[in-house]
C-alpha cells in the first residue's frame, strides 16, 4: 500500500485498513477529540464511581453506533447525548439506548445507538456515560498493610496494554490519542496524581484537577492516590512517594534527571511534555516502571540498586520520545515503542556514562535474550517483530525480551547502515518531527527510513541477502546481527574470565581471590551470576558440584548478602538449582522479605 494514499480523514490507506484484533471498538467511524472523566475514588468500598464525557467527531458516512471497549467489572448505568433544541431552543439530553456484549476474557464491548439527531457528518457531539468500577484489572486497591508506610491506604492504575477499558470506557487501541482532562474528588489526607500537563487542588473541596493538553492512547492514562509527598529535583521534575521512602528516593536521583532529560534533547529534539515526575510505587506494582507521560510510575525496591534504577528511568525518559510522542499503532509491532526506546536509552547512557558502561548492560540484556531463545526455541512465533495474534490473545502475554532486544538490534543494524551514528540521530530527530502524537506501523518507519537516506534506498538495503528488512520484521529466531560490543570488553572480560574459572573440575581459591566482587559494578555481578546460573546444576563432569558450591558460597554468600535483590535473587537461584542445602536459609529470609511483603 503506497503510504501517500489517504482516505477519510486524511489518514493514510493503510491506517484505514488497520485491525487492531485487541479492540471490539469502531475506532475508525469517529475522531475522538476529547474526552473528560469526573470520578469519586472511596477507597472504604474500593470503588471509583463517576462520567465520562466524549467529544467525538463522525468520519465515516452511515455510523449508527458508537462502540467502545469496556470490561465486565464496569458497570455501566447511563448513556446520554445532548443535541440542538429546534428554533434555538435549548439542547436537548436525549438517553441512548446501549448494550454490552462479550468480547474477550480482558474485556467487553459498549454498544451505543446513536439517533440521526446525533450524527451530522464532520460535526462534533458529546455523549455521556455514568458508571461505576469494581475490581477490574485496571485498578490496583492496596490496604495501609501493603504501602511502603502501612498507615493509609493506596490506589494506583496500570492500564498497559489493554487493561483501561475496565478504568472507563475507550477505544483501547495504541492507534487512537486525544487529550484528556479529569475532575478526581477524594477523602481528605489523600493527593492524586495523574499522567497529566496540568493540575490543581481545591483544598476546601477536596477536589484535584488536571488536563493533558497533548493528545495520548488510551494506556497511558494513569491514576495514583494515597498519602503522597514530593521534593523537586529539578527545574522541571520532582519525586513523589510516600513518606517514609522520600528522602532515600530523592538521593538516589539526586539532579541526575535534568542530567539525562538535556542529554536525550541533545539527541532527539525537544521534550514535549513540560514535566517530567516519577511517583514511586509499593512493591505490589505490578511491573518495574511505566511510563506514563509527564508521571513515571516506578516500584520501590528499585531503590536498592542504583545502576537498575538509572537504566530504568533513562528508558521511561526515552519514551517521551519513542513510545509516548510516537507510538505503535498496534501492539503487534511493539517493538516500535520498545525497540526505539531502548535505542534511545543506549545513546543516553553512552553519552552520559560511555561506551564500556552501555556495551556492559546491552550484554546483559542480549544474554537474557538468547537464554530466553533457548527456553523458547528458534521457531516460536512470539519472537517476530511483527507478531501476529489471533483474536481473544491478551496483547500483554506478548510483551517480552523481543520487543526490546530484537526490536533494538534492528534498530541498531537501521544506524549501521548509514554509516554515521548522528546522522542517524538526525533521523530520529526528523522521525519524531515528523510523526509527533501519531500511531506508526513499520511501514511509516522504514518507508521514512528510506527517504531520508535516498543512496539506502537506491543500493536496495531492504533487500540484502540475509538481512531483508521483511526477514527481520517476521522471522522467528534470534536477532539477523547484533552490535559490536567490544567497547564493554574492559567491563565484560573479567566476567567471562571468572566464570571460566569457576566451570574447571577444580577451581584454583587463590587465582579467584584475585577477582573482587565488591569492586565491581551492580551489572557486571549480575552478568557473573547469570553466566554461573546457566550452567547450574553443574555438570555432571564435575567430579564434586557440592564442594564447588561450597566454595562458591564461602567466596560470595556473605558478600552477596549485602547486595540489591537483583544479585540475591540470582545466586540464591543457583543455590536451589544445585540443592545446596547450607544455604537455603538465604533462600526462605529472601522469600519473607520480599514475597510476602510484594502480595
Amino acid at each position: 500500500i503506497a503510504s501517500s494514499a489517504s482516505c477519510e480523514g486524511g489518514r493514510s490507506l493503510a491506517h484505514c485498513r488497520l485491525v487492531d484484533v485487541a479492540s471490539a471498538s469502531n475506532f475508525h467511524s469517529f475522531k475522538l477529540r476529547h474526552f473528560h472523566l469526573d470520578l469519586h475514588l472511596n477507597f472504604a468500598v474500593k470503588r471509583i464511581t463517576g462520567w465520562q464525557v466524549l467529544e467525538l467527531t463522525p468520519v465515516q458516512p452511515g455510523v449508527q453506533s458508537l462502540i467502545l471497549d469496556t470490561h465486565p467489572s464496569l458497570l455501566v448505568h447511563s448513556v446520554d447525548c445532548k443535541v440542538p433544541g429546534a428554533s434555538g431552543a435549548p439542547d436537548v439530553v436525549l438517553s441512548l439506548t446501549y448494550r454490552i456484549e462479550p468480547f474477550t476474557d480482558y474485556g467487553s464491548s459498549l454498544n451505543i445507538s446513536l439517533p440521526a439527531a446525533v450524527i451530522r457528518p464532520h460535526r462534533a457531539f458529546r455523549v455521556t456515560i455514568r458508571y461505576t468500577t469494581t475490581d477490574g484489572p485496571a485498578i490496583w486497591w492496596l490496604d495501609a498493610e501493603l504501602t511502603c508506610g502501612q498507615t493509609r491506604p493506596l490506589v494506583f492504575t496500570q492500564g498497559h496494554s489493554v487493561c483501561n477499558r475496565s478504568f472507563f470506557p475507550c477505544f483501547d487501541t495504541p492507534a487512537v490519542k486525544s487529550t484528556y482532562s479529569a475532575t478526581v474528588r477524594v477523602p481528605e489526607g489523600v493527593t492524586v496524581l495523574m499522567s497529566a500537563s496540568r493540575s490543581a487542588y481545591s483544598k476546601q473541596d477536596r477536589v484535584f484537577q488536571f488536563s493533558m493538553e497533548y493528545p495520548v492512547p488510551a494506556y497511558l492514562v494513569a491514576l495514583v492516590a494515597g498519602d503522597l509527598q514530593h521534593a523537586d529535583i529539578g527545574p522541571r521534575s520532582r519525586v513523589w512517594a510516600e513518606p517514609c521512602i522520600l528522602t532515600c528516593a530523592v538521593s538516589k536521583l539526586g539532579g541526575n534527571v535534568e542530567r539525562w532529560l538535556n542529554v536525550a534533547e541533545g539527541l532527539f529534539g525537544p521534550y514535549v511534555w513540560g514535566r517530567y515526575d516519577i511517583v514511586f510505587l509499593p512493591p505490589s506494582f505490578p511491573i518495574v516502571a511505566m511510563e506514563n507521560p509527564c508521571l513515571t510510575f516506578i516500584i520501590s525496591s528499585i531503590l536498592e540498586s542504583q545502576e537498575f534504577l538509572l537504566i530504568d528511568v533513562i528508558h521511561e525518559i526515552a519514551h517521551g520520545w519513542f513510545g509516548n510522542a510516537v507510538t505503535n499503532a498496534t501492539w503487534e509491532e511493539m517493538w516500535l515503542s520498545e525497540g526505539l526506546a531502548t535505542y534511545a536509552q543506549r545513546r543516553i547512557t553512552t553519552e552520559a556514562y560511555g561506551d564500556a558502561f552501555t556495551c556492559l548492560e546491552t550484554v546483559f540484556r542480549l544474554d537474557a535474550l538468547h537464554r530466553q531463545m533457548r527456553l523458547l526455541g528458534d521457531n516460536n512465533p512470539v519472537s517476530k517483530l511483527q507478531a501476529k495474534f489471533e483474536p481473544g490473545v491478551n496483547p500483554s502475554s506478548l510483551m517480552n525480551l523481543f520487543t526490546y532486544e530484537k526490536g533494538f538490534c534492528f534498530v541498531s543494524y537501521l544506524s549501521q547502515l548509514c554509516g554515521d551514528i548522528e546522522r542517524f540521530d538526525s533521523f530520529l530527530r526528523a522521525y519524531i518531527e515528523k510523526f509527533r502524537f501519531s500511531s506508526v506501523i513499520a511501514q511509516d518507519l522504514l518507508d521514512f527510513f528510506l527517504g531520508f537516506f535516498p543512496e539506502l534506498k537506491e543500493s536496495c538495503v531492504a533487500q540484502r541477502e540475509g538481512l531483508e528488512f521483511e526477514r527481520w520484521l517476521n522471522g522467528c529466531g534470534p536477532p539477523l546481527c547484533e552490535p559490536d560490543l567490544s567497547a564493554g570488553k574492559a567491563l565484560t572480560g573479567p566476567v567471562q574470565h571468572l566464570c571460566d574459572l569457576w566451570g574447571m573440575d577444580a577451581p584454583e581459591p587463590q587465582v579467584i581471590s584475585t577477582f573482587d566482587l565488591s569492586s565491581w559494578s551492580t551489572f557486571q555481578t549480575v552478568l557473573f551470576l547469570d553466566r554461573l546460573l546457566d550452567r547450574s546444576p553443574l555438570p555432571q563432569g564435575i567430579k564434586n558440584p557440592f564442594q564447588v558450591m561450597s566454595l562458591l558460597s564461602s567466596c560470595y554468600s556473605a558478600l552477596l548478602d549485602d547486595m540489591n535483590a537483583e544479585v540475591q535473587i540470582r545466586w540464591l537461584q543457583i543455590v536451589v538449582r544445585n540443592s545446596f542445602y547450607p544455604d537455603l536459609p538465604r533462600v526462605r529470609s529472601f522469600l519473607h522479605k520480599h514475597v510476602s511483603f510484594a502480595n
